[in-house]
């Protein structure tokens, strides 16, 4: 089982490497396995799709901000021999994306930004509800509300909705404080790496305007969006997005060694 630095990780190596190594990164409570295969295997490229810690198949508890989770990758891409690479991160992995782009720039080869935004506040009630074990599965039915897949199979839905149900309470509290503290606001125009940014014009978990923001204040950065797709846009829409990802890595220039 490939770990690095305490960090499950699926490594894909996508033959003739014409691009950046890619680094997907989750969100909140989730694992690798919350990326679809047409994206944790995009062609052409050498993608790492990471446990966060204390996720999934990696070792040890959750982090407790956004800033610890953004060291834990950095400790990752030091075990793994990575120097540089393009984070794509959905959702509280956005933010670890921006916040890895603000505070280790040397690292940072582009940004891709999927469902989120430079604040990811959480309702009070929510947080409430998840930090008691006896009111858990009020949370659960408020974000399920929240993060509702219009336009995914029945299947799709059953699975993401059994998954949330059975995060391990403590873990996902933690996941959506740190959500919660995140602020990058005064901070994005320091940002100088390409950056895609992408949502569903449906997502009411991180709304259209929490994208439209971040395309506003990053600078050169460009804003797609999926009509009608929700917050899992990615889990929706993988071949749509699996292509904007794709020709928005290769305009990003590859340096072997990275």
């Amino acid at each position: 089982m490939p770990i690095a630095a305490g960090i499950y990780y699926f490594l894909h190596e996508g033959g003739r490497l014409t691009r950046p190594p890619l680094v997907l990164i989750h969100g909140a409570g989730g694992d690798h396995l919350s990326w679809p295969p047409e994206i944790r295997r995009l062609a052409n490229t050498r993608a790492f799709t990471l446990d966060l810690p204390g996720h999934g198949k990696s070792e040890g508890p959750g982090r407790q901000s956004v800033t610890d989770y953004a060291d834990s990758v950095i400790d990752f891409m030091y075990a793994a021999g990575l120097s540089r690479a393009v984070f794509i991160g959905h959702a509280l992995g956005g933010a670890i994306a921006l916040t890895l782009a603000i505070d280790h720039p040397e690292c940072v080869a582009g940004i891709g930004l999927i469902s989120t935004g430079p604040r990811l506040p959480i309702a009070s009630s929510v947080l409430e509800n998840a930090a008691n074990p006896t009111t858990y599965i009020l949370a659960v039915q408020s974000l399920q509300e929240l993060m509702r897949i219009p336009l995914a199979s029945k299947n799709l839905k059953d699975q993401t909705f059994r998954h949330l149900s059975s995060i391990r309470p403590t873990l996902f509290h933690g996941d959506l404080r740190a959500c919660d503290q995140f602020d990058e606001t005064s901070r994005l125009d320091a940002i100088r790496t390409p950056a895609l940014v992408l949502c569903g014009t449906g997502d009411q978990f991180t709304p259209r305007r929490f994208s439209e923001s971040l395309a506003e204040q990053i600078p050169g950065a460009a804003l797609q969006t999926i009509e009608g797709a929700g917050h899992l846009v990615m889990l929706e829409q993988p071949h749509r997005v699996a292509g904007l990802l794709s020709v928005f890595l290769a305009a990003i220039p590859y340096l072997p060694g990275s």
